[in-house]
């Protein structure tokens, strides 16, 4: 029974899910598809779809915030426009030391295409790519 038949959705820890929800909601634009308790927290977890299916597990957890990784990634079509309404709506998008960002804080991507980063109040990254 191999995992790669299966739906695969990321997990991510938030320290307070209404500030959490504000952000994935609010401005990143995710509408939930249901709602229940995350340990002991009634309503303390979110599973927004993306792309058609349930894609992220947003829930209120101690661990949040802990990974300096990127957790998941939007793969995109037009990574300018995606970004500028993603900054219109009030995110910052990250710049790192070692590569050469656009205005837009865009870069490009290892094998060819294009990525840019950003973080959601407890500091969990996430990227926008595209293929050109």
């Amino acid at each position: 029974m191999p995992l790669n038949t299966y739906h695969l959705r990321a997990s991510i820890a938030v320290s307070d899910i209404q500030r959490a929800v504000a952000f994935y909601e609010g401005r990143l634009g995710l509408r939930p598809l249901r709602s229940g308790p995350s340990a002991d927290i009634a309503g303390g977890s979110r599973v927004y779809g993306s792309g058609g299916v349930a894609a992220l597990n947003v829930y209120q957890s101690v661990t949040a915030g802990k990974s300096p990784a990127t957790l998941a990634t939007w793969y995109v079509d037009d990574i300018e426009r995606i970004v500028d309404e993603l900054a219109s709506a009030g995110v910052g998008f990250i710049r790192y030391d070692q590569l050469d960002h656009d205005a837009r804080g865009i870069t490009a991507r290892a094998g060819g295409g294009r990525i840019a980063w950003f973080q959601d109040p407890d500091g969990n990254t996430f990227a926008v790519e595209s293929d050109v």
